[in-house]
């Protein structure tokens, strides 16, 4: 198949989208950008977070990996489906009766100003790292696949891929995006299911027989019981779960996506709907990721990680089935910057340049100062996206979920303190502890067998990331009355 063709492919995806921005967008506002004028209807944002929660890492790496640790991903998601219920019933409630903007808003009342600019700029760095991560991944992609037989270098393609984003994100914002997710989810899993059933059909197995042959093969394990091991079951179950919590309960790009819905009552059936949704998702995509490595045996075809389901989509599959993985990757590609580049924009407008409570600046001052952060975001992801195709690593979920346990973790942390502990801490010292937290870390991480022996820590860093920002608060905080923190609950 042409170049050309998949090339057209794209821009009429993209016209698709424009059409539903121009749609959404009519008469928005900065509340409407910023959290879709609390009025989203909650299957739609459920139904949409699955393609922002998954992204292109889920779509290429996931898949790839099972050469590598077979079906061991199980393992964290059993944790992801832990913390979306955590989310539901702990966070959201107190999101919720504070009627936040930005949920960092709550580090504001209940512990200082300092503290709540702290709690903002960790999740600009944590998004903005993970997010430009996932875009690199499928533009890295798209560049291979189409893109280089046009001569266009790889930093003028991810330009027009941004300038894109912004085309229809610049209005309209959260109302856009929840539409907007909607229609790329759908894509998403549409390849998803399709390529799986060619798969199936092209080397003639049906469910049974394609899982004794993953088994046989070794793809299929999902449990590691080495006590000692970085992806021993429990530590697994135990970091996906506090990922889940940092990269979607304390991550203002999938929270004001939830605080968007009208009611508590409804949001948290989008919650615990992603709960089990996202179980059965990734595990049709771990189950794609035996059946792809099964058919790469078959065919000789030498590509691993990331680079096999494109090479396999495209260069093994019937044309149709090479578009329909485009549009696939598109949809993937798209909510893992849109949503990014939006809630980065919201997050600084309101927590650090502090936009709704500026009274010298009527609403179209507020709208351009918007616009401009919007713009500089943007250049932002570019340059970013540039840094990460000098790494130009294999396996990017691998590093997207390490980085998440150095920048999350002590928003886990401010978090965790400020909801079970009744004491406050000294505002003008909380910046120390959180940078020192992840310092600390990884000093520990680079020398775990001086330290341990054996015994690894994997992704469960994050949990000792949070520990120390936790204990750190406690000792430079004072114990505070019940009355104050009622207060602070008002407020």
């Amino acid at each position: 198949m042409s170049a050309g063709f998949l090339f057209s492919i794209v821009i009429a995806y993209f016209l698709l989208l424009l059409a539903v921005a121009w749609k959404t967008s009519k008469n928005s506002n900065n509340e409407s950008f910023f959290i879709g004028n609390r009025s989203s209807n909650w299957m739609l944002v459920a139904f949409g977070m699955i393609g922002t929660s998954l992204s292109g890492v889920t779509f290429v790496s996931v898949p790839g990996a099972v050469g590598a640790s077979q079906f061991g991903y199980m393992q964290i998601v059993i944790g992801y489906m832990i913390g979306y219920l955590s989310i539901a019933f702990i966070l959201l409630p107190l999101y919720y009766r504070l009627k936040l903007t930005s949920i960092y808003g709550y580090l504001k009342t209940r512990m200082g100003m300092l503290s709540y600019k702290t709690g903002a700029w960790f999740f600009i760095i944590s998004r903005l790292v993970g997010a430009t991560a996932r875009l690199y991944l499928v533009v890295n992609i798209l560049q291979a696949t189409i893109l280089d037989s046009f001569g266009i270098p790889f930093w003028v393609s991810t330009l027009i891929i941004l300038f894109m984003i912004i085309l229809y994100t610049f209005e309209g914002g959260v109302k856009t995006i929840v539409w907007t997710d909607t229609l790329q989810t759908t894509g998403m899993l549409a390849g998803l299911i399709i390529c799986t059933i060619y798969l199936l059909q092209h080397m003639n197995l049906n469910i049974t027989e394609s899982l004794d042959a993953m088994r046989s093969a070794s793809l299929s394990k999902i449990f590691n019981s080495d006590v000692n091991s970085k992806s021993y079951f429990i530590k697994q179950i135990l970091a996906g779960a506090f990922i889940t919590l940092s990269m979607t309960g304390i991550d203002q790009e999938m929270m004001q996506k939830s605080i968007s819905v009208n009611k508590l009552k409804d949001s948290q059936k989008n919650m615990v709907s992603l709960a089990f949704i996202m179980v059965v998702v990734i595990g049709l995509f771990l189950y794609l990721g035996g059946l792809l490595h099964l058919f790469a045996a078959q065919e000789n075809i030498a590509a691993s990680g990331d680079a096999l389901f494109p090479t396999v989509a495209v260069q093994h599959m019937p044309p149709a089935i090479s578009v329909i993985f485009i549009v696939a990757l598109i949809s993937a590609l798209f909510p893992s910057a849109d949503g990014a580049m939006t809630a980065l924009t919201s997050s600084f407008c309101i927590d650090i340049a502090g936009l709704n409570r500026r009274s010298d600046m009527d609403d179209k001052a507020k709208k351009r100062f918007r616009q401009t952060v919007h713009l500089i975001v943007a250049a932002a992801f570019l340059l970013l996206v540039l840094i990460f195709k000098w790494i130009d690593s294999k396996s990017m979920i691998d590093i997207i979920l390490r980085l998440a346990g150095y920048t999350y973790g002590p928003l886990l942390g401010l978090f965790a303190f400020g909801i079970f502990v009744k004491r406050r801490p000294n505002d003008k010292l909380v910046p120390f502890v959180c940078f020192i937290a992840p310092i600390l870390c990884f000093l520990i991480d680079e020398n775990q067998e001086a330290i341990f022996g054996n015994f690894k820590i994997g992704l469960e860093l994050i949990i000792l990331n949070a520990l120390f920002t936790f204990l750190g608060l406690f000792i430079i905080s004072k114990k505070v009355s019940i009355a104050e923190l009622e207060q602070d609950s008002v407020h």
